[in-house]
């Protein structure tokens, strides 16, 4: 374990800013990416204006359509490649 380094923060990026961006990034409106993970518009529009928490389901449904891990999701600004 001596290997590894505590994780830092990187950027202040709230979980619903994070979501956005990535959606964004893969070229998805809300509405495409409540299709494909049968969460609705309203619901994700929350999520991303941090009204309304994220949670562990969510993050996995979302990771899925977004082609990422749900820690990216959920732990946005954590440099991993420093993790412990």
């Amino acid at each position: 374990m001596k290997d590894y380094k505590i994780a830092k923060r990187q950027i202040a990026v709230s979980v619903g800013e994070s979501v956005r961006i990535i959606r964004e990034l893969q070229e998805m409106s809300q509405n495409e990416l409540a299709r494909v993970t049968g969460i609705p518009q309203s619901t994700i529009s929350a999520i991303e204006n941090d009204r309304v928490n994220l949670g562990v389901e969510r993050a996995k449904q979302l990771a899925v359509a977004l082609k990422c891990h749900p820690a990216v999701l959920v732990f946005p600004g954590w440099d991993i490649h420093h993790a412990a």
